[in-house]
């Protein structure tokens, strides 16, 4: 496994991170303790999660157990990593709506406490150390909700801060108050991103790689269509895990070529696109949201798969329309090298 460092704080991560969200349904809560087990195994030290992942109707889909019968992913993966907590960098968030009180979401000073409290419980932990604003709140001023974490992380209860799913011009503007305020700053942007979905490169990822935060993508492999094809026959694919839509024929169609290029490269689609992901200007770690331990150890081979520039460069050109603003080295200022080392 590899190792990226996260943003400026020293922490070493895995360049794959495991992803709960549909925790208690694929895996099962059964399951989800040999996936973890996996993951430590394979050298992952990162997790992803969420205050709303796991038990929520959303994740509801034939054959899993019903939203009211299954735990939150969060307390899944609190028993998972019972004795192993301190192998792990565990990264959670809030904002979504998590009761039928009007005041049980957003990035209030109150919400946040008692979700970070509600997340410590169960997780089985005493700090979190990744916490990130799940959404943007247009009803919360950003100072509020920097000053809350700062003063979370001062208690020992959260170690750093990322922003989930905020445009550029929002980290920006929170790195702008954190340093007026001498607050503790983002460190890392999660955002979904991959070969098919490039949105990301156009404004936020020039920001974080000028100004030193990492990127964590979610989606990497865009609901496992560039993982391999055989996820159309599935019964339920794509963000149809999540009460969307399935694959559009354009993107279908990208995938059909990337999965080309993978046979002609003598390599598998997941491992060219995973490689292609992590090769980009500030990505330090994608999400991969394996439902079962096989799944996770292929996807975690990405992480030795080194492209040449000519491949790199076949891959990006096969978006619809390239980003608005192509990253090209010299652009900033250097970022915190990465480190190697092996799985034991």
């Amino acid at each position: 496994m590899k190792y990226s460092v996260l943003g400026t704080t020293g922490v070493k991560v895995s360049r794959i991170c495991l992803g709960t969200a549909t925790f208690g349904v694929a895996p099962t809560a059964q399951d989800a303790d040999r996936v973890v087990g996996a993951a430590i195994d394979l050298g992952v030290n990162f997790v992803d999660t969420a205050d709303v992942y796991g038990n929520m109707p959303v994740f509801d889909r034939p054959g899993a157990p019903a939203a009211a019968d299954r735990e939150p992913a969060e307390q899944i993966l609190g028993h998972a990593l019972r004795n192993r907590r301190d192998q792990m960098v565990i990264a959670s968030k809030s904002n979504g709506i998590v009761g039928h009180d009007i005041n049980d979401r957003g990035l209030s000073r109150r919400h946040i406490i008692r979700q970070v409290e509600t997340s410590l419980r169960r997780l089985q932990t005493d700090y979190i150390d990744l916490y990130y604003a799940h959404d943007p709140d247009p009803d919360t001023p950003l100072e509020q909700t920097l000053a809350v974490y700062d003063d979370l992380i001062r208690q020992g209860k959260i170690r750093y801060v990322g922003l989930s799913n905020h445009p550029a011009w929002q980290v920006t503007q929170a790195l702008w108050i954190a340093d007026d305020r001498r607050l503790n700053a983002p460190v890392a942007a999660q955002v979904k991103y991959n070969l098919i979905d490039r949105t990301a490169e156009r404004e936020l990822g020039p920001a974080c790689d000028h100004f030193g935060l990492s990127i964590v993508p979610y989606a990497p492999l865009h609901g496992g269509l560039l993982a391999d094809l055989a996820v159309l026959d599935r019964e339920v694919s794509g963000d149809q895990r999540f009460g969307a839509a399935g694959f559009s024929e354009a993107e279908i169609a990208l995938a059909r070529e990337a999965e080309r290029l993978s046979r002609e490269w003598g390599l598998k689609p997941y491992q060219v696109s995973l490689a292609w992901l992590l090769s980009r200007p500030a990505v330090a770690s994608a999400i991969v949201g394996a439902e079962t331990a096989d799944e996770l150890r292929v996807n975690a081979t990405a992480a030795d798969v080194e492209l040449e520039p000519a491949q790199l460069d076949a891959l990006t050109a096969l978006a619809a329309e390239p980003a608005a603003f192509e990253h090209r080295a010299g652009d900033g200022p250097a970022r915190p090298s990465t480190t190697t080392g092996s799985a034991s």
